[in-house]
């Protein structure tokens, strides 16, 4: 896969947790985790920030409200910024 596809198939996980919850928080960290084409097209510091916030989104994902120290909503949003910024950087 491409990594043009890995970003495409990011954000469309992404999209559905955050329109509906649909999916789940483990299913697009792995698949995100795994995009090694992605992550070899981007800049290093993409790979770590994309790798933090997928840390604390696996932690939030433990809790079945907001926490104080975890937002699911704040992540996502981040992620979602994430992945305007690593298509900016045109991926092919």
């Amino acid at each position: 896969m491409s990594a043009a596809q890995q970003l495409d198939a990011i954000a469309a996980r992404l999209a559905a947790l955050r329109a509906d919850g649909g999916g789940a928080v483990a299913t697009l960290s792995n698949e995100a985790r795994a995009s090694t084409e992605l992550l070899g097209a981007l800049p290093p510091r993409y790979g770590e920030v994309l790798l933090g916030l997928l840390d604390r989104l696996e932690s939030s994902a433990l809790f079945s409200e907001e926490s104080c120290s975890f937002s699911q909503k704040d992540l996502l949003d981040n992620l979602q910024v994430w992945v305007d910024k690593a298509r900016a950087q045109r991926v092919s």
